[in-house]
């Protein structure tokens, strides 16, 4: 992006903090566009009580906070903006403090690669080399063991996953996206996207919610040319490999590809902050010095460059037997130089606790803190095996994880497994299903789940419903559905929030009249009234619109509609909808389903 801010939402003294921690990061213009203070409603119309002077009066706050571009949003005019830059004068924006920072994020975390914390994992385990059943995955465009393979490395510490999925027989770039697509939403780790193809790292590039990690980009002139643009164009962080056609034998040779190669990158913006040098593992049976030059490389990197390293482990052991002693020793040796990454696999508990311990000798591991939670915990996690778990579980205790788990794609055959066993639809939907989106629910609300999580396991409960609902007996209470008519305000063309109120109370087995978005007040209340419809849901995002609730609300009362009316979207509160008599408000998809519960 050119520039990155916020707006609307807030007015300028709420927003200011958001931009001072913005600063600190920003290689990037800032941009605030506050509203004038925070809406009211007087007389039924939207108002906003701040004037122009006092708006006015934080922009030099502003300009000192480091913001690059200022205006106004919600209840400023042209004479608001005019008087701040009056104020502001020819004050000049803040550099950027920051060249580069070594950092990493997913949509939803972010990590920063300090070499004076713990050995990060990079999970290896996202890669059809020698994994079958991942291969036919693949093969028939099914992402099952990779949300699998995914969720396994994070409960094992990995805190980056490596996602490979170069093989014959597939469209490897239409694979990585959907791949990516999925990981964003089901995992919190940022990802490390790794082909051997340019042109598939940019679509992964093209649509990854983050700061990607690339594996990665060398002398080679295909490597060079096509990728460092790429890797520029989306910011994001690079493995240098330290090879051109050749692989250099010798450390000596190996470090002055890695300065050509950031000389290279600096004409792009990159500096030693936004790579990880590759030790370039070699294997140890074909030339017993591999090793040795490898460390020579992290420590020179790590203590004299002052850059992250990485090396992937398994190659160092490859023709050996019992390889995972050699992988472990090697692992705590290139610690000791300073090796600040490595891509391996985290299940492995030699290696892991190797890692650990020498997190604890390095002085990298505060209190030895990670060592210790490890240790205390290690029985109980022994004794939960996820896939074992998986397996010895009833089909109806199956559907009931894979609601929780967002995975709509076994949903189906699990409830038809579970019918085939006699289990009553009933039994299945007020047992499981239900018990599961209530779970769901539990989790989103405790923030250990986030928006994305919530719609993936709202369309494996629809996926659910729809296969199952046929079979729910005529007296069962799914299929005496009470009606709620949904909709966005007269104006307002917004309905992403009310989308997900619908999937939601769909799952719950309610009635849903979706009428869409700018919807006009009398359409609203006859068809509440037509259908019989026992709630009405109304949503608005903006100021301008919101007062069109009230509107529905009166119009509701003199054609004496009996809907119980509830009210939400990103401009309303609980105070709006007790000014405006409605029955309720609901500020997500989750407190939705409780109010019409509630109400019902």
């Amino acid at each position: 992006v050119d520039a990155f801010g916020c707006n609307c939402s807030t007015g300028p003294e709420e927003m200011l903090p958001l931009i001072k921690k913005l600063k600190p990061y920003a290689r990037i213009p800032l941009l605030a566009k506050p509203n004038a203070g925070l809406p009211k409603l007087v007389d039924g119309k939207t108002v906003f009580d701040m004037n122009a002077e006092e708006f006015a009066g934080y922009a030099v706050q502003f300009a000192d906070s480091g913001i690059n571009i200022f205006g106004g949003c919600c209840g400023t005019t042209p004479d608001y903006i005019k008087l701040s830059s009056q104020i502001v004068g020819n004050k000049k924006p803040q550099k950027p403090s920051v060249n580069g920072i070594s950092a990493l994020s997913s949509a939803r975390s972010c990590i920063i690669l300090d070499r004076k914390c713990p050995l990060s994992i990079i999970g290896e385990r996202i890669n059809p080399t020698g994994k079958k059943t991942l291969q036919a995955e693949l093969k028939s465009g099914k992402l099952d063991e990779v949300r699998r393979f995914a969720s396994e490395q994070a409960s094992h510490n990995a805190v980056i996953l490596d996602v490979n999925l170069g093989m014959p027989g597939i469209d490897e770039g239409q694979m990585m996206v959907n791949t990516v697509k999925l990981l964003s939403s089901s995992n919190e780790l940022p990802l490390c996207i790794d082909s051997s193809n340019p042109d598939v790292i940019e679509k992964a590039l093209r649509l990854y919610p983050g700061r990607a990690l690339i594996n990665s980009i060398s002398m080679e002139k295909n490597k060079i040319e096509k990728l460092l643009p790429v890797a520029s164009h989306y910011g994001s962080m690079f493995i240098l490999l330290p090879l051109n056609d050749e692989i250099p034998k010798t450390a000596e040779g190996r470090i002055k590809i890695v300065e050509r190669l950031l000389s290279k990158a600096r004409e792009f913006g990159f500096d030693k902050n936004d790579i990880v040098i590759d030790g370039l593992v070699m294997t140890v049976s074909s030339d017993q010095q591999a090793a040795t030059e490898t460390l020579k490389l992290i420590n020179w990197a790590a203590n004299d460059f002052g850059v992250n390293t990485v090396v992937g482990l398994s190659n160092v052991s490859f023709g050996l037997p019992e390889r995972k002693w050699v992988n472990s020793s090697f692992l705590a040796m290139a610690v000791s130089n300073g090796l600040s990454m490595a891509i391996a696999n985290p299940g492995e508990e030699v290696l892991m606790n190797v890692k650990l311990a020498s997190d604890v000798l390095k002085a990298n591991d505060t209190g030895s803190k990670q060592y210790i939670e490890h240790f205390a915990n290690q029985k109980k996690e022994n004794d939960v095996n996820q896939k074992k778990y998986m397996d010895e579980l009833p089909p109806e205790q199956k559907a009931f994880e894979c609601v929780v788990n967002g995975d709509k794609n076994n949903i189906v055959s699990y409830i038809e497994k579970a019918l085939s066993n006699k289990i009553s639809p009933d039994v299945i939907v007020n047992g499981y299903l239900i018990k599961a989106i209530n779970k769901v629910g539990e989790l989103y609300q405790s923030r250990k789940y986030f928006l994305p999580q919530l719609i993936a396991s709202a369309e494996t409960m629809k996926t659910a419903f729809s296969y199952i609902e046929p079979f729910i007996s005529t007296t069962s209470s799914h299929k005496q559905k009470q009606k709620i008519i949904l909709a966005t305000v007269k104006g307002d063309i917004h309905d992403i929030g009310k989308n997900i109120v619908a999937l939601m109370l769909k799952n719950y087995g309610y009635d849903v009249i979706d009428l869409g978005k700018d919807v006009p007040s009398e359409n609203i209340i006859d068809t509440a009234i037509k259908q019989n419809a026992a709630i009405i849901g109304l949503s608005a995002l903006m100021t301008t619109t919101m007062t069109e609730m009230k509107n529905v609300i009166d119009i509701a009362n003199e054609k004496k509609c009996s809907a119980k009316i509830i009210i939400g979207g990103a401009v309303i509160t609980q105070s709006y909808a007790d000014e405006i008599k409605a029955h309720g408000y609901a500020k997500n998809g989750v407190e939705a389903v409780e109010l019409v519960k509630k109400l019902l």
